[in-house]
């Protein structure tokens, strides 16, 4: 087992990693709307969503992997009036490859995000 960190995404805000790997399987921690300096992105659910893409595309490629290898993808919204927004930004990282997939509405997110993803993901 090996964590993985990179500056490219923001640094955990708790006790946790921003990801491991465990033998080719990388599992992420949600990644919610920060910059990699920790600055939350204000503005609409699309512009946190693309934020939250950049920082899983961050983590993913420092585990060795991608969006393209991506297996299960958890996504959590502060509220499923959002879910066909968070759809159309979604699709545009995953049009070809449709990982499996769950989204639930949460009561909160930390630091009040709109949205947060985790994901699992096949490293080559």
């Amino acid at each position: 087992m090996r964590t993985v960190s990179t500056e490219k995404a923001p640094a955990a805000i708790g006790p946790y990693s921003q990801g491991v790997l465990v033998n080719n399987l990388f599992f992420s921690s949600g990644q919610i709307p920060l910059t990699a300096e920790g600055q939350m992105v204000e503005g609409d659910v699309a512009t946190q969503t693309h934020q939250v893409f950049a920082n899983l595309k961050a983590v993913l490629a420092e585990a060795g992997a991608s969006l393209q290898t991506v297996i299960k993808a958890t996504v959590f919204l502060a509220d499923m009036e959002d879910f066909a927004t968070v759809n159309e930004v979604y699709s545009q990282y995953f049009a070809e490859h449709k990982p499996a997939r769950s989204c639930v509405e949460v009561a909160r997110l930390p630091k009040d995000a709109k949205v947060e993803i985790e994901v699992i993901a096949l490293v080559k």
